[in-house]
């Protein structure tokens, strides 16, 4: 089976991990994934990447000309795409841009033209409700009525699509998986003491950015009344919140308890994860839909969950988007927003270790199962057999 894989995401090596795995479970399958040879990533001032190829064995990454440098949507390949389609002629070809993409739309014309015959699918995490109207909404029509499979991040991309007129075949997994030798269990006692934190320490963690929807004002409110057992409260990232964080702190007379750790290289993140005796990712929905507009933003997965799963860390996590999904039944969930809720969550967690324990194995077991780079490859090839039954 040939495979062609478009999207800007791939400019990073370790987001590839899932492909190059897919590429090694049998020898007739091969994997190209075609990248911008240019790219400008958000965030990033004035700063352009240029793409270099890499050869894996069957794994191929090549960098086409584009168009549009930081814009997804907009993103579309010069000429050297249809030289690369006409030799490498795929069976499947994804784009992981959206469903209102002008780079899905090019590979489903070139498609037709070039007349592979490959099925054409396509990624999204979009789960917001929205409506579309002329000439976005012929972008949709065009490329949905011309998609053979739908790899959807969260549950509500699914739906919302289902409810755009969708109807051929679905499969829900999010785009990257976790490396479970990178995220494994393993204690780290000159870390913990480097940060002061002593073995009867119970740590509650967060990873991620510091601003309103990801809830790290409401878990503030949740520790501030915790028993006064020994506890910390671990931050590992930055953003917009964090002087309120210190002041709330201060106002709650919880500073002596709070560690903050600016963002690490995501080699390192699995170190401070593993001080955690619970991750915590207590994200708020902040979407209002408006007139064929939506503003806002829900939970699209929560990769930190996985991670801390791997790590045999037990998790706790508000119920919204994909949260309630991810955790299944190997951790706890609350409403978002209800530091109440929180507060007793992490209660029982900390007053019963036996159900922390039981817990963590869960979440262990489950991301072995489904959100191991080998768990999403299978996943992936299956889901593609199934396409040309």
């Amino acid at each position: 089976m040939k495979i062609l894989v478009a999207s800007h995401t791939y400019i990073v090596d370790i987001n590839c991990e899932k492909f190059k795995t897919l590429a090694q479970l049998d020898p007739n399958i091969e994997v190209t994934i075609v990248v911008p040879k240019t790219w400008k990533p958000g965030g990033v001032q004035n700063k352009i990447i240029e793409t270099q190829s890499r050869i894996e064995g069957n794994f191929k990454l090549i960098p086409i000309s584009n168009f549009s440098q930081n814009n997804q949507g907009l993103l579309t390949f010069g000429r050297d795409i249809i030289k690369l389609l006409n030799e490498f002629q795929p069976e499947i070809i994804q784009v992981e841009q959206g469903v209102k993409s002008f780079a899905y739309a090019q590979l489903i014309t070139l498609n037709k033209w070039l007349n592979l015959k490959a099925k054409n699918v396509f990624f999204t995490w979009w789960n917001l409700p929205y409506e579309s109207k002329f000439p976005v909404s012929y972008l949709e029509q065009y490329n949905l009525s011309n998609t053979d499979g739908l790899v959807a991040g969260n549950q509500d991309a699914a739906d919302i699509l289902r409810d755009h007129g969708y109807d051929n075949a679905v499969t829900v997994m999010p785009q990257l998986g976790v490396d479970e030798v990178l995220f494994s269990p393993k204690k780290q006692p000159e870390l913990s003491q480097k940060l002061g934190i002593n073995q009867e320490d119970f740590v509650i963690g967060f990873v991620g950015r510091f601003v309103k929807e990801k809830g790290i004002l409401t878990l503030l409110k949740a520790v501030k009344s915790l028993p006064e057992k020994n506890w910390k409260l671990l931050l590992l990232g930055r953003g917009e919140l964090q002087e309120t964080i210190i002041k709330q702190s201060k106002h709650f007379k919880i500073e002596d308890k709070l560690i903050r750790v600016e963002s690490v290289t995501h080699d390192h993140v699995p170190q401070y994860i593993n001080l955690m005796n619970v991750l915590v990712l207590p994200s708020e929905t902040t979407y209002e839909f408006k007139t064929l507009t939506t503003v806002g933003w829900k939970e699209q997965f929560g990769h930190v969950l996985i991670e801390a799963m791997a790590c045999k860390v037990p998790v706790i996590g508000s119920d919204s988007g994909e949260i309630p999904n991810v955790i299944n039944d190997a951790g706890l969930i609350f409403p978002e927003g209800d530091s109440e809720e929180l507060k007793n969550c992490l209660s029982q967690l900390m007053l019963d270790p036996a159900l922390a324990d039981k817990l963590a194995e869960k979440g262990y077991r489950r991301v072995l199962e489904n959100y191991t780079n080998q768990a999403l490859a299978e996943k992936t090839l299956t889901f593609y057999q199934s396409l040309s039954d």
